[in-house]
């Protein structure tokens, strides 16, 4: 008969199975941290940076940190923010896999909490490459927890590893919603400015996204279009962005994945936000 003790060890490891072992952080292109553990990602392959039309300075910005990163040199810390749909998330995938393509020492991590972070730190220190990592569409619901990102961003008694940089995308280019920070200006108005305003200036590098009008649409269209040899109408594409009461890339690549089901052609596009080839 088994001991009482084994049972109940192994009825609670069928409650809360162990975490599987760490990826290795110098053998895969991109990871995801998950529950704490480091988890290769099982397809990166995001959209060619050629395609990301319309955020020109943008690319080259974000680019030239990732080139500086890979190479073991000194770069920024990034904060990508604006509009919906600009390419934000697209733009940080895309410069990795380019840097990647390149010949440069990088990694993608994709965070899954701010939590995360400083065991994060302590998995990639001393690992012969440079890592991004990725804190996408982040939001706070206390000002508590954009405080915990100022510490990390501004280095605390231990300093984050030399080969680890945070990019991190917002819709808005403060971070810390107006409403929290009023919830505590009435104890403490001088700090309530200081979570609103300041934690961005923490960034090396801040990037704005803006909508776009009518002619920039249609020529991120017209730009897709022509990479994957579809024809357009462009009076279509304007009706195709109204309908949905936005211009963007990413509506105007919705669109061309449109175009792209309806051909007779066995046509290979990448999702533009979820990093996974599909035939259309």
């Amino acid at each position: 008969m088994s001991d009482p003790l084994d049972r109940i060890a192994a009825a609670l490891e069928r409650i809360a199975p162990p975490l599987p072992p760490d990826a290795d952080p110098a053998a895969h292109r991109a990871y995801l941290s998950r529950d704490g553990g480091l988890v290769a990602a099982r397809h990166f392959a995001p959209l060619p940076i050629d395609l990301l039309l319309g955020v020109e300075a943008q690319k080259a910005a974000v680019l030239a940190e990732f080139g500086r990163l890979a190479a073991g040199h000194a770069a920024q810390d990034i904060l990508l923010w604006g509009a919906r749909g600009t390419g934000k998330s697209a733009l940080v995938k895309s410069a990795v896999a380019a840097t990647q393509a390149a010949g440069g020492a990088i990694a993608l991590i994709e965070v899954g909490a701010l939590s995360d972070l400083r065991g994060l730190f302590d998995r990639i220190a001393g690992i012969d490459r440079g890592f991004v990592l990725f804190l996408d569409d982040l939001g706070f619901d206390t000002a508590g927890e954009a405080r915990a990102l100022r510490s990390l961003l501004e280095g605390g008694a231990e300093a984050r590893p030399d080969n680890a940089r945070l990019v991190v995308t917002a819709n808005r280019r403060h971070l810390v919603p107006r409403d929290i920070t009023e919830q505590e200006s009435a104890i403490n108005p001088r700090d309530s400015v200081d979570d609103q305003l300041a934690l961005a200036d923490r960034f090396g590098l801040s990037l704005g996204f803006h909508g776009v009008d009518q002619h920039a649409y249609l020529a991120i269209v017209e730009g897709y279009a022509r990479a994957f040899n579809l024809p357009f109408d462009a009076t279509d594409a304007v009706g195709w962005a109204t309908r949905r009461g936005a211009r963007s890339g990413r509506v105007a690549w919705q669109y061309i994945v449109d175009l792209a089901g309806k051909s007779a052609r066995n046509i290979h596009l990448i999702d533009r936000n979820q990093d996974r080839a599909f035939p259309a």
